[in-house]
């Protein structure tokens, strides 16, 4: 079993990356092997509404990290996507491959069925629940399972490491982690 990580954020080791590395720790914990990919360094477009993905289990468009990011969430049996708030949402980048994975998995039907997803932001001040619902609707309309926690998947935190100052909302990120592995143990083998 693999989950990967998705780091939405333009800053590499930011404030997103702890968290991500917060909830794949607990998960590795469980032994359970994970791996985090972050988009800063990595360009992707966004979708172009061609279609031509049907049938084809990828964007036929392979000029940017795209393909090779989506193979390796088609490839895994866990999603794990982070953000950091950006104008009261995601960041741009994500929302790029979001849309876009979004289409190549609705041309494509159960590509990402019942694999499980969970998403985490990084938050100042507002715009967390936006960014966590954005990420979520990508999981439900894929027809993933979605983990939770004890409270909204969100961490505060302003400068570069200042979120594992929230000790609340680090706790609900390993809680995160429990739930994801035990998600992962406890669902039959041939969910797909």
């Amino acid at each position: 079993m693999k989950v990967i990580g998705l780091n939405g954020s333009a800053r590499k080791d930011g404030n997103t990356a702890i968290i991500l590395r917060t909830v794949l720790a607990e998960i590795e914990r469980h032994g359970i092997a994970t791996e985090l990919i972050q988009l800063a360094d990595r360009e992707i477009a966004p979708c172009r509404g061609c279609f031509a993905c049907r049938g084809k289990r990828n964007c036929l468009f392979g000029n940017d990290a795209f393909q090779t990011v989506f193979q390796a969430i088609c490839a895994a049996d866990g999603i794990l996507l982070g953000s950091p708030v950006y104008s009261a949402d995601v960041s741009a980048r994500l929302k790029a491959f979001l849309e876009r994975a979004g289409v190549v998995a609705a041309v494509n039907p159960g590509l990402l069925k019942r694999k499980v997803g969970a998403a985490v932001s990084a938050v100042r001040r507002g715009g967390g629940l936006a960014a966590v619902d954005t990420m979520n609707h990508f999981f439900l309309n894929k027809e993933m399972i979605v983990a939770g926690s004890t409270y909204w998947n969100m961490v505060y935190g302003k400068n570069t490491g200042d979120v594992r100052d929230d000790a609340e909302g680090i706790e609900n990120m390993r809680n995160l982690g429990e739930n994801i592995a035990w998600l992962l143990r406890n669902l039959p083998e041939d969910r797909r």
